[in-house]
């Protein structure tokens, strides 16, 4: 059994720690609040938009939309993952690499596929594997719809100019606090909508067509990577919190443990303490 003094220390090292899990959760736990109203409000609009898209693209072979929606035959492809730039957020990043190298080994195991990572931690795994890009960790210092859209961009010159034959983006998916759904969702090309939706377009479009779909896909698409950038932030903070939360718990448990094992080594020792005064007191008596 340890000393009193190294289990002393040990109780103060936990509670220094628990101050800080505890710091950490409540901060996450505020950025959170702030990210989730965030991404609620975002989502209808962006599903919206995605859902007209797709339904418009569908009647179009000019080039002022298809050259987004062009099926091409996939030799090259350019996966986007999403994680964050700080640990300490549980299985956060790790679900989001494991699904990465098994997107890449069970559906692009025929292809050439590259990555663009957008967070320092997917970016310090994966690049030492695979081919990245570019590293677009600096987007979380100042996340706006402006900067997210310069990724956006660079992502559809990529797919016009024939770098890649397709595009998709693996993030963790925001559903509450304690879950995070691992997502890989197809960036480009645009894919049609399926079954009677293609029936009903029959609409009179003001201005023409080509012009709104010419305005609208590269404003889908940047919708489109903000949002799921966006929901990877609030699914981070969550991860974080929820850990945090894990682990203050844990030192709790800790914490209480070493000082019932504190407070028997002291019973211990002071009942030692008497038995030498008692023994002492006998031998002087004899």
């Amino acid at each position: 059994m340890a000393n009193l003094k190294e289990i002393r220390n040990r109780i103060t090292s936990i509670k220094s720690t628990m101050q800080i899990t505890s710091a950490m959760k409540m901060v996450s736990a505020a950025k959170l609040k702030k990210a989730q109203d965030a991404i609620t409000a975002m989502r209808p609009y962006s599903s919206k938009l995605t859902e007209l898209l797709q339904s418009l693209s569908a009647t179009l072979d000019s080039d002022a939309g298809g050259v987004y929606s062009t099926e091409r035959e996939v030799n090259k492809v350019l996966l986007v993952t999403v994680t964050s730039n700080r640990g300490l957020c549980g299985g956060f990043n790790s679900s989001i690499i494991k699904e990465t190298v098994k997107t890449i080994n069970e559906k692009y195991n025929d292809a050439a596929v590259d990555l663009l990572t957008i967070g320092k931690k997917g970016n310090d795994i994966l690049s030492k594997d695979y081919t990245v890009i570019e590293n677009r960790s600096n987007i979380f210092d100042d996340l706006t719809f402006d900067n997210v859209a310069e990724i956006a961009e660079q992502l559809m010159n990529l797919f016009v100019d024939g770098s890649y034959d397709k595009i998709e983006i693996i993030y963790n998916r925001f559903k509450n606090a304690a879950t995070q759904i691992p997502q890989v969702e197809q960036f480009l090309p645009i894919q049609s909508v399926e079954g009677e939706s293609k029936a009903n377009l029959d609409y009179i479009f003001e201005p023409s067509k080509e012009e709104i779909i010419l305005e609208l896909i590269p404003k889908s698409l940047k919708t489109q990577l903000y949002k799921a950038i966006r929901d990877s932030f609030a699914a981070e903070h969550g991860a974080r919190m929820t850990a945090m939360h894990k682990a203050t718990d844990n030192a709790t448990e800790l914490r209480d443990e070493l000082l019932l094992t504190y407070n028997k080594a002291r019973q211990a020792a002071i009942t030692n303490e008497i038995l030498e005064i008692v023994g002492g007191a006998e031998a002087l008596n004899n």
